[in-house]
């Protein structure tokens, strides 16, 4: 009789008629055949139930694409620039036609113009694991977080505005997070660590703006590829995915990039060579050298000098230095990086990154940052190794998200009970697959994807490639872009296609707004030379 009682009560919660729920039970409740199958018959139907109310409210992305626009404008470049801004999502297939995932997008686009010769870009950070939050709400949109000098941004009410830089002048901009970011997700039985790698990661972003681009006529469209931080990695694999299945880029910008992550292995000295620079401006910024040089390009020009010729060889000969070498090494670092002669000797001529952020303001009882070396943070206290944290991180992180995640809903119009995920990182399964496998060579167990960007252009001549670094970026340190793009190994037909520009920022250095001036400056002139087609 008690559990006759129980099962009135869940079928009262559940709006079934008590009665029916008894007579399914049986009159007889002291039966121990009917009964009994009558009781699991009336748990499995409560049990059926439940499961069909929690799949009815549960959080998932759609499979059917979806998308709602809206109108606005934003006074840029002495004018008004009228778009309309769609979010939605992209469903990407596998080869046999299945949906595998669905990804978020957030496109703008410039009203009154023909879409068949209308630039499009399309892009991405990195982490990997991160959304597309940063460039989206950093850089080149129509609105942007109003931030300008290396310093922590204020809590709530933030500052969000238009955008007096946007790149929309130029380009159409469709901005797409990675899945299991942001509002990006798998989609059925795939499991997330099929993107979750060099390899299946390019593969997605590849479908993904194939699929824009086929829905919203954009192939006869000069088309453009942004890519932040781990993102360049990606853009190397995706700009050759791309060639190979018939989609010709007009050009690619590589912002703040690491494409070869083999400089960083343990023993390896390149990764010593490459911070050198970044070190040297750092000291610059922050009044740690006793005879600076009387601009930030020229310090950083004398730690070039010396860091691909005295610094990497000292470095090759190991243990085997003379101690004479070693000691003229040490002071010429010392007089270039602000740290004392003891530390660096001590380090035996090879201060990682952690170490020197540690140490350069040490006197102070400050550290420095990681993407940004021009931030400082304090830590628990001023002795230990390295930094607790990243000032530079950390100075932004809840302004950007706190945003976006109004400006979505609000602004947008775009309504989700799906999270909008910081990181994928974290999650069950998210393991990187670092493997890769380029369009030359053998199968690569640490990625340098500089290779398939550089296949990319030999089999499209007409593509054009834009490096942007941040002085202060130690994250992703110029000096090693410079370095991994000069292992492309380009005919001299080709290396013209190939440019650096360099800013006073850090890994974001659109964060500052003297920089994002330069940045739209720099960037208006390669779309002018690249939206023909490559016709000077």
């Amino acid at each position: 009789m008690k559990r006759l009682i129980c099962l009135a009560a869940i079928a009262a919660m559940l709006g079934a008629p008590v009665a029916a729920l008894a007579q399914e039970s049986g009159t007889n409740s002291s039966s121990n055949n009917g009964g009994g199958a009558a009781m699991r018959s009336a748990t499995d139907r409560f049990r059926n139930a439940n499961a069909e109310a929690i799949e009815k409210d549960w959080a998932r992305a759609p499979v059917e694409e979806t998308e709602v626009t809206t109108a606005h404008s934003v006074n840029a470049h002495g004018k008004t620039l009228r778009y309309h801004a769609t979010a939605g999502t992209l469903t990407i297939r596998d080869d046999a036609g299945m949906p595998t995932a669905s990804l978020f997008y957030t496109a703008y686009t410039l009203d009154g113009q023909p879409v068949g010769t209308r630039p499009v870009t399309y892009l991405y950070n990195g982490g990997p694991g991160s959304p597309t939050v940063w460039l989206h709400m950093g850089s080149f949109g129509p609105m942007r977080v109003q931030t300008d000098e290396p310093t922590v941004v204020r809590p709530a009410p933030f500052a969000f505005g238009p955008n007096d830089q946007t790149l929309l002048d130029q380009t159409d901009l469709v901005f797409i997070d990675m899945v299991g970011a942001g509002f990006s997700r798998p989609l059925g039985e795939t499991p997330g660590s099929t993107f979750w790698g060099v390899d299946g990661d390019a593969d997605a972003f590849a479908r993904a703006i194939m699929r824009y681009t086929t829905k919203f006529s954009r192939w006869s469209s000069p088309k453009y590829i942004i890519g932040e931080s781990y993102g360049t990695l990606r853009t190397g694999a995706v700009a050759f995915q791309l060639e190979d299945r018939g989609m010709s880029l007009n050009g690619v910008v590589l912002l703040s990039s690491i494409m070869n992550y083999g400089v960083r292995q343990p023993g390896y000295p390149q990764n010593f060579v490459t911070l050198l620079p970044t070190y040297a401006a750092t000291a610059w910024y922050h009044r740690k050298l006793a005879n600076p040089a009387a601009t930030v390009e020229e310090q950083v020009q004398r730690a070039r000098d010396f860091a691909l010729g005295p610094y990497a060889s000292a470095l090759a000969k190991g243990h085997m230095i003379s101690d004479a070498e070693r000691a003229d090494i040490v002071r010429q670092m010392s007089d270039l990086t602000g740290l004392s002669t003891t530390f660096i000797d001590n380090a035996n001529m090879r201060v990682d990154l952690g170490a020197f952020r540690k140490e350069l303001l040490r006197d102070r009882r400050q550290t420095i940052g990681r993407l940004d070396t021009r931030y400082m943070g304090l830590d628990e206290d001023a002795a230990g190794g390295e930094p607790e944290d990243d000032p530079s991180s950390s100075a932004v992180t809840g302004a950007y998200f706190g945003i976006f995640r109004d400006y979505v809903a609000n602004e947008l119009n775009y309504k989700t009970d799906v999270e909008y995920r910081m990181s994928a990182r974290g999650l069950p399964g998210f393991n990187w697959n670092w493997s890769h496998r380029p369009p030359v060579g053998g199968p690569q167990t640490t990625p340098n994807t500089a290779i398939d960007l550089a296949t990319a252009m030999r089999r499209n001549p007409y593509l054009k490639v834009m490096s942007l670094n941040g002085y202060y970026d130690a994250a992703t340190p110029f000096f090693s872009t410079e370095f991994d793009l000069a292992q492309m190994m380009l005919e001299p037909s080709l290396r013209p296609n190939l440019e650096f520009t360099y800013y006073e920022g850090g890994h974001m250095m659109y964060l500052s707004h003297d920089a994002l001036v330069k940045l739209h400056a720099d960037l208006s002139r390669f779309y002018a030379e690249t939206a023909n087609g490559g016709v000077r």
